[in-house]
């Protein structure tokens, strides 16, 4: 049996997520705020059961307006309390025929042939019409209290109508102002949540979905048939047992007195030793002896350890020149790994030194303990075997704590094997593995099968999050060579895309060097948000298209015009033959139409095209991004063309990520008195038109755009400053880091098209932070119960 997929409904930002986990890891990733906690701690408070657990703000913050406005509705209007939210976790389960057994109270009816069985658990009204109806009546018996007391201090005696306590409202605005609880719907909610919700479990039917959404509005579950003794609860339990291993594990705590939430490395290896590992008998005879027993007792502890600290070797622990763990007993056998027992750290050498857990780095004590309590976690799975659920799923926050790179990928790659040793192989039983984190190092070892990307979405004030399974990614034409492509990409880049608010792909090495002091001087607010600048080339752009799309991240893309003379091969190959460079002539294909008014079919023609100035007559562009992506031009005058509005893209339809394109155009320069327009090919020939004296000027020399012949036209000092950028003499390298040595970045100017496109990211990841802030400003209007504080952020918990 596998847990194939789980979706959650109107949690936190959760609005209606899918999450589908992989059948041995899922690894779930995100920018921070995504939803990764809410999605496992909505799973796991489902699962629980307990309705004092839940508040009003785990609902999302979108639902809110709504409730109160079912709780406001006319009182004629009978079907408004039926409208009430719920908070719901469907679990589909694949199951085989072996599975039947334990499934047979999920299955919808007797002609099931089907390959996935469904629960529902809701957290739902006990009976949303007597909810409301006790709403209201508190609701007017403070409204009558409240004018009753406006008539109190008005002097009267009697009672007052609404138009009279207005009147007295605009006299004493402090009396007029107060309104005495429930003043509304979610009010009341915020303290009769737990006695007015329940949970409720539903079998799910699999003919009724479609990839785990329903296929009607109109359908609805079928209670699950439990008895008292065999409730939905009860049956989830024999199904599916759910561990987590957090990702605070206070091992850094130097107080441990002082914290009852610190854990002590000694303590979990002697709450393992007490629950699973084989006990030695008390021995008489070396009670009389200290020393005897002492040798005795740790002989005997290596040897119980020895299967569980062999394992550590295969994470990369000890390795080499760091310390070996033993685990030392004192005296009392009784007391093994308690007040008189710790591990210890032997530091190798011709003396070697035993030193306590407590001096040994955070790094090797945190990987020792995550492996002890994961053992730990399976091995009290294995052990039940009268209720042992034929599932096990174990959820691992941020393991990356504490560890440095190559222990992190270590860790993930050697994980299933861990576990996987310490279960017998009957195909009944079966381990699923969840791991949140943050880490490149651990993403990139797996590839992108098992990545569950979070989605952050923004429409307007309301956020959600949608969650993208990985493994579905289509990756064009070439999707094998396309995806192993990007894999190797990124794990050699070690780039951050999937826990980013945006991504910058910029052209080269130039582009990535220069491109965080641009931000700096051009879009100062970006420095907050967390960006990747990815450096992917103009040939290469193109092929994060589908990967961007996709995963529908808002993305700049930062690229060159190249232009070049188009040349067919025939035309190419003379030209070879002639004695031309072969580096000069760059190849591309472009598509073109077949047939009359471009309707027939496109077909692909290779070309290569010789460097050129930007105005040379019918220069056209080398460059795939700009020919197949965006904006699909392919002459330089439609490139010039193209419209602001031409160079953003909607991502899959979405109206919150878009992709944008910067290239090269026309900009005003001035020489001589005289000012035309011009254009660079390059961000090196764009630089140094746009700080034409700054570059010209000789204390700017080591920068390398300065003409031996001074420039007296515009034209002139454009088609000198291509020849210098074209020429292999040019070091691009060098240019970026002299304009970075240059002194002050106010010295000179960002290129326009650079500076277009970093304000319009900024305004894009700006116009989220303003919204998130103003969701967050809405839901402080709702006070907690118990008149503390509230976090109002949507999604908390993350």
């Amino acid at each position: 049996m596998k847990l194939q997929a789980y979706r959650l409904r109107n949690y936190r930002r959760l609005r209606d997520a899918t999450i589908e986990l992989d059948d041995k890891i899922s690894i779930f990733v995100g920018a921070n705020n995504s939803g990764k906690t809410s999605a496992v701690q909505g799973l796991y408070s489902l699962l629980r059961g307990e309705t004092k657990k839940f508040e009003l703000f785990d609902f999302s913050a979108a639902l809110w307006p709504g409730i109160d406005a079912i709780g406001d509705a006319p009182a004629g209007d009978g079907d408004a309390p039926k409208f009430l939210p719920s908070i719901s976790l469907d679990l589909w389960f694949r199951v085989g025929a072996e599975d039947l057994v334990v499934a047979m109270p999920l299955l919808p009816s007797t002609d099931w042939d089907g390959k996935c069985v469904g629960i529902r658990v809701a957290f739902e009204p006990k009976d949303a019409y007597e909810l409301v109806q006790r709403y209201r009546e508190l609701r007017d018996k403070g409204s009558a209290a409240a004018l009753a007391l406006a008539a109190k201090v008005a002097g009267k005696n009697g009672e007052i109508d609404a138009a009279a306590a207005a009147a007295i409202a605009v006299q004493a605005p402090d009396i007029g102002d107060y309104k005495p609880w429930p003043e509304s719907l979610t009010k009341y909610l915020t303290k009769e949540l737990p006695s007015e919700y329940t949970f409720r479990y539903y079998v799910l039917d699999e003919r009724e979905f479609e990839k785990y959404q329903e296929k009607s509005a109109d359908y609805t579950p079928l209670p699950l048939a439990g008895d008292k003794e065999r409730g939905g609860a009860t049956v989830i339990k024999s199904l599916l047992k759910v561990d987590f291993l957090r990702a605070q594990r206070h091992l850094d705590d130097p107080d441990e007195g002082t914290s009852s939430r610190s854990e002590n490395l000694s303590r979990k290896l002697s709450r393992f030793y007490q629950r699973h590992l084989e006990k030695r008998g008390d021995d008489h005879q070396a009670l009389q002896a200290l020393d005897a027993s002492e040798k005795g007792l740790n002989f005997h502890l290596q040897e119980v350890f020895k299967d569980t600290l062999d394992r550590l070797k295969k994470l990369g622990y000890p390795g080499v020149n760091n310390p070996d763990i033993v685990i030392r007993a004192a005296l009392e056998p009784s007391t093994v790994l308690g007040q008189d027992a710790k591990v210890h750290y032997v530091v190798p050498g011709d003396f070697p030194a035993h030193l306590p857990d407590s001096y040994n780095g955070l790094g090797f004590k945190n990987l020792v303990y995550m492996v002890v309590e994961l053992l730990d976690l399976h091995e009290r799975w294995n052990s039940d075997e009268a209720d042992r659920a034929p599932l096990h799923l174990v959820f691992i926050e941020e393991p990356e704590a504490h560890l440095h790179a190559q222990i992190q990928q270590v860790f993930i790659r050697n994980v299933l094997k861990l576990l996987e040793e310490d279960q017998d192989h009957e195909s009944f039983f079966h381990t699923q593995v969840v791991v949140t984190t943050h880490s490149p190092h651990i993403l990139y070892e797996r590839g992108f099968s098992p990545i569950r990307y979070f989605r952050r979405v923004s429409a307007q004030l309301e956020h959600h999050t949608d969650v993208r399974n990985l493994s579905r990614f289509k990756a064009g034409e070439n999707e094998k060579e396309a995806r192993e492509f990007l894999q190797r990409y990124l794990k050699l880049t070690h780039c951050d895309l999937f826990f980013s608010d945006a991504a910058v792909l910029v052209e080269g090495n130039v582009e990535r060097l220069l491109m965080p002091a641009m931000i700096e001087t051009a879009a100062p607010r970006l420095r907050s948000s967390a960006l990747t600048i990815l450096e992917v080339g103009g040939a290469f752009a193109h092929r994060f298209q589908e990967l961007i799309e996709f995963v529908g991240l808002t993305t700049l893309v930062v690229t060159d015009l190249d232009s070049v003379l188009v040349k067919d091969e025939a035309a190419a190959d003379a030209e070879l033959a002639a004695g031309e460079d072969e580096d000069d002539l760059l190849p591309f294909e472009v598509e073109e139409e077949e047939g009359e008014d471009g309707e027939g079919d496109k077909k692909k023609s290779k070309k290569r095209g010789s460097t050129c100035d930007a105005h040379s007559p019918n220069a056209a562009t080398a460059n795939q991004t700009l020919i197949s992506w965006l904006p699909k031009k392919r002459s330089v005058q439609e490139l010039w063309a193209v419209t602001a509005e031409q160079k953003v893209l909607a991502l899959g339809g979405a109206t919150d990520a878009h992709v944008r394109v910067a290239y090269q155009t026309p900009i005003q320069v001035t020489v001589g008195g005289k000012t035309v327009a011009r254009c660079g090919r390059t961000l090196e020939e764009a630089f140094g038109l746009e700080n034409a004296a700054w570059c010209q000027a000789a204390e700017n020399r080591p920068i390398g755009l300065k003409l031996r012949k001074a420039a007296i036209t515009p034209e002139e000092l454009a088609l000198g400053l291509h020849k210098r950028v074209v020429s292999r003499s040019f070091d691009k390298t060098r240019f970026a880091l002299e304009v970075l040595a240059s002194g002050p970045l106010n010295k000179w100017k960002v290129p326009t098209y650079i500076l277009e496109g970093l304000v319009w990211l900024e305004g894009k990841v700006a116009h989220e932070q303003e919204a998130e802030v103003a969701v967050a400003t809405g839901a402080a209007a709702i006070e907690p119960a118990d008149g503390g504080a509230i976090v109002a952020a949507e999604g908390a918990a993350e």
